[in-house]
């Protein structure tokens, strides 16, 4: 069985995030905590950004 894949529901993040991992919020699925708060201290959502998004920013 293959994982799901969705993009992560925040705006500027172009992470794809698998559903059975997802950070849910407000019936949103995240790709991590950082996103699902809004990343209220600009920091990236995968602790160094190494994914290569600049969603924290």
């Amino acid at each position: 069985m293959s994982a799901v894949l969705s993009k992560c529901a925040c705006p500027s993040c172009s992470c794809d995030v698998q559903e059975s991992s997802a950070v849910v919020s407000h019936g949103q699925s995240f790709c991590s905590d950082a996103c699902a708060t809004g990343h209220p201290n600009g920091e990236p959502c995968h602790g160094t950004g190494s994914c290569g998004c600049t969603c924290g920013d």
